[in-house]
């Protein structure tokens, strides 16, 4: 598999700029980061200066659960300064994360928690994926 900071996504997150500590790779993110699936947008969670700094550099607009995100790349990066559904926090899952090529990314383990607590339709698959996944790891 070719590096995580050759896909476009990644490539224009990482312009950004945003402190590496500060920021992980939400949604979906993960299962790319493990050769699980192809990632159309990134969801990325962003505390302190990161959070800062995405206020300043992207379109600010509310997101679904009622909060607020930074947009970026045509709505195809969302950097969000909380996480639902759910309680999360925040500087737990990015104190967490795993470091795959630089970046964080939240866990497997806590993509699978917020995909059974979503329960779309697509997140049906996407679980299966992940359990079978960990499983062999």
């Amino acid at each position: 598999m070719s590096k995580l900071t050759d896909h476009p996504l990644i490539r224009e997150l990482l312009t950004l700029g945003l402190p590496p500590d500060d920021f992980a790779i939400f949604g979906s993110g993960p299962m790319l980061a493990h050769g699980l699936k192809e990632a159309n947008d990134l969801d990325i969670i962003a505390r302190g200066m990161a959070w800062q700094l995405a206020q300043a550099l992207g379109e600010v607009r509310r997101s679904a659960g009622g909060g607020v995100k930074a947009v970026f790349a045509n709505g195809r990066i969302e950097i969000f300064p909380d996480w639902g559904p759910g309680d999360w926090n925040v500087n737990t899952l990015i104190d967490q994360a795993e470091i795959i090529d630089g970046i964080r990314f939240v866990t497997l383990e806590n993509v699978l928690k917020w995909k059974k607590m979503m329960n779309r339709p697509k997140d049906a698959e996407h679980i299966r994926i992940i359990e079978d996944y960990l499983k062999g790891h």
